[in-house]
């Protein structure tokens, strides 16, 4: 896959995995449903993995002041900054009736904004 770190709109709606019949919306989730890439509209045709990611915690200043590591960091960082999270969603999707593309769309809670990560089409 081609990574990168790209702004996308994204409308999100109830959107399926492989293999769902019509009644979708009992057995889909709510998910990323189109998006905007570089001008172009893309629809989701299925999501196949959905994940979340923390940023690296362990590294910050205010987890090396905790454990005796560095003391200059102590109290500055709020708990939050530790529990930096974004939600992952790979998912098939497709121009009108071109070939589809497999996508990792990003959603940073922190943000309110969503990117595209990586792209194999």
């Amino acid at each position: 896959m081609r990574r990168y770190v790209d702004p996308v709109e994204v409308r999100r709606g109830w959107v399926g995995t492989p293999g769902e019949g019509p009644e979708q919306e009992e057995r889909g989730q709510e998910g990323p449903e189109q998006f905007v890439w570089r001008g172009r509209l893309w629809q989701v045709r299925a999501v196949l993995a959905h994940w979340v990611e923390t940023g690296p915690w362990w590294q910050s200043g205010a987890v090396r002041a905790v454990v005796g590591t560095d003391d200059q960091g102590v109290g500055r960082a709020p708990v939050t900054d530790l529990l930096g999270e974004r939600e992952l969603w790979r998912v098939e999707a497709a121009r009108s009736r071109d070939a589809a593309g497999v996508f990792d769309l990003s959603f940073d809670w922190e943000a309110g904004s969503w990117q595209l990560v990586a792209c194999a089409d």
